[in-house]
């Protein structure tokens, strides 16, 4: 209980700061308001907090728990120092989570959720929070078992979470970066023009920089793009079948994976 009240205080802190530099010197000036947009980005997120919380809530926390109470997990059958097995939990889990966005896209099924995500026609901080409630439980699942697999710290696991939260607010947020300042960035992290790319209506730019924190798995695995061929002011966001904003209401965004032929 406590973890998950510490988690949420930060994401709120940290979409505060996003949401207001957005407000004062915004990368890109967009066509739909936030009084439409967010409603719909928002509720999805309190939707998805509410699931979590009369399902699955803290349960990568207690996983972790419970593999170390266990001697479940590599980190665990190691015996590794506490700061080597964090060290190791955070990378482990850094690249399971882009292992799994690269799922999303690719198995047509897991799409019909996660195209929820990108079938908003802007790209700010809300969009890090616009997701279909089946996608939330499926990836604490798949995260769970990433845990116990790598016997993954508890320490490590709440702020892995935290993490999470922190670099998707940062690097969906239409916030203005010096072009110095982004290519320096990118050698570490992922910053909101690499990640926009990944949001273009493009197929070839969307099949592209899934990273979530660091940018060190797109560049090694072959799935970074370092510019979109519209300019990043220019380019394009959604899905190319998802073109009204008014077809992308709250419920008909919880429609969208049961739909046929888009």
């Amino acid at each position: 209980m406590e973890e998950n009240i510490i988690r949420i205080a930060i994401a709120a802190g940290i979409f505060a700061v996003m949401a207001t530099w957005e407000a004062f010197n915004p990368r890109r000036n967009q066509k739909i308001k936030r009084k439409q947009r967010w409603p719909v980005n928002l509720g999805l997120a309190l939707l998805n907090m509410a699931v979590m919380r009369l399902s699955l809530g803290s349960l990568a926390y207690l996983s972790a728990v419970w593999a170390a109470e266990k001697n479940y997990g590599l980190m665990n059958l190691l015996t590794l120092p506490d700061s080597v097995a964090i060290a190791a939990t955070l990378i482990l889990l850094d690249f399971a989570i882009y292992c799994q966005h690269i799922v999303m896209h690719k198995w047509p099924l897991l799409w019909r959720l996660h195209k929820v995500h990108h079938t908003d026609l802007e790209f700010d901080a809300t969009t890090a929070v616009r997701f279909h409630p089946l996608e939330i439980v499926l990836s604490m699942v798949y995260k769970t078992l990433c845990i116990v697999l790598i016997g993954g710290h508890p320490l490590a696991v709440i702020a892995f979470e935290i993490l999470l939260n922190g670099a998707a607010t940062f690097n969906h947020s239409n916030v203005n970066i010096s072009g110095k300042a982004d290519r320096m960035l990118r050698w570490i992290l992922i910053t909101p023009d690499m990640h926009r790319i990944h949001h273009s209506a493009e197929p070839r730019e969307t099949d592209s920089n899934y990273g979530f924190s660091v940018s060190w798995w797109d560049r090694l695995c072959g799935t970074y793009t370092a510019e979109p061929k519209q300019s990043q002011t220019g380019l394009t966001i959604g899905i190319h079948a998802f073109r009204s904003a008014s077809e992308l209401g709250f419920f008909q965004c919880l429609l969208i994976p049961f739909k046929t032929g888009r």
